[in-house]
């Protein structure tokens, strides 16, 4: 996703993150530097990481849409697809009890 959000920004006449520094001060999801996190704890927060990135994504759709930018808008809505998947998997891998 990385390289397609750059280069896109680049078609458009935007500019790119510069650096490690840049991307912590952009960053909206925030990092766990635990030692140690419990697996089902790890699954809960990625799930939750990835519920917020779908939230972003689309306000970001929402922006293509106001300004017509039909492609960044085509590139969201998979990557939207793909992150409510990860959401729908880390869900399911940390359920307990009786899956019916």
């Amino acid at each position: 996703m990385t390289d397609a959000i750059a280069e896109r920004a680049r078609k458009i006449g935007g500019t790119t993150l510069r650096s490690i520094g840049h991307i912590a001060r952009e960053q909206r999801i925030l990092d766990n530097d635990a030692e140690y996190v419990e697996p089902q704890d790890r699954l809960a927060e990625l799930r939750s990481d990835n519920q917020q990135l779908t939230r972003e994504m689309r306000r970001v759709h929402e922006l293509c849409d106001e300004y017509g930018d039909v492609a960044t808008a085509s590139l969201m809505e998979n990557w939207i697809d793909e992150a409510e998947r990860r959401v729908w998997f880390l869900y399911e891998s940390g359920r307990t009890g009786p899956r019916g």
